[in-house]
């Protein structure tokens, strides 16, 4: 089978991303978009301080009318911080039969060469890079020189190709002005977030009461992540 890897906090998963993996589905005749929440992000903190049991509830709900979407845990299974290069080792060892292609955005890509173990990403997995319409710069342009040299450009198809057989391409027209933090703020606000987050989340985030305080404690997101490897619900995989 041929799977998206969709990652990302999903604090709290909003119709951005469920958008993302229906346009990469189609251009990539993906057979079904994974979504994985992180246990602890290793580039930024964490916002208000939500544990990844309820982010990877909130991703499992906003996922029921999407039969070819769904949650996995992986990245809470495994604990600690979460590293994408470690993710696809993980799924390929656990599936070695379907084909993964890793979804990132081009913000993340740019910064690529700050991931660690970077270089090893294109020898796991096909990699999506989604832009928004107008881009006009290429991959090729935004590789960095330490290994630019392990791939070619095929101009038929118009992708990029590693050494290691795994493409790497974009997909525009896959991005919408929402973001996380937005919907955090309006929900702060007491405003309504109804035409950006899946109602089935926004009753989550009520019957809940996340989003409500302002207040961070810049060492309860660490306390409370790392112990996701072990409150972590069950794989919610359906295949």
């Amino acid at each position: 089978m041929r799977i998206g890897i969709l990652g990302g906090t999903f604090n709290p998963i909003h119709f951005g991303h469920l958008h993302i993996a229906e346009e990469v589905q189609k251009s990539c005749a993906l057979d079904q978009v994974w979504f994985l929440p992180t246990c602890r992000p290793p580039h930024k903190q964490l916002a208000a301080d939500i544990p990844f049991a309820q982010r990877l509830a909130m991703v499992d709900v906003a996922l029921v009318d999407y039969p070819d979407f769904q949650a996995d845990d992986s990245e809470g299974r495994r604990g600690g911080t979460s590293y994408s290069v470690e993710t696809l080792e993980q799924l390929r060892q656990e599936y070695p039969q379907h084909q993964f292609f890793f979804i990132m955005g081009l913000d993340s890509f740019q910064d690529i060469s700050s991931w660690k173990d970077y270089p090893r990403l294109f020898e796991l997995s096909h990699l999506v890079v989604t832009a928004r319409p107008g881009f006009s710069g290429t991959l090729q342009q935004l590789l960095p020189v330490a290994i630019a040299d392990r791939f070619c450009y095929d101009a038929v198809f118009k992708k990029l190709t590693h050494d290691a057989g795994f493409t790497l391409f974009a997909v525009t027209d896959t991005c919408r002005d929402i973001s996380s933090t937005q919907i955090r703020q309006k929900l702060l606000a007491g405003e309504s977030v109804a035409d950006l987050v899946p109602a089935a989340v926004i009753a989550y985030i009520q019957k809940h009461r996340l989003y409500l305080d302002s207040r961070t404690d810049p060492g309860g997101a660490d306390k409370r992540e790392s112990s996701c490897k072990q409150k972590s619900s069950p794989c919610r995989r359906l295949n």
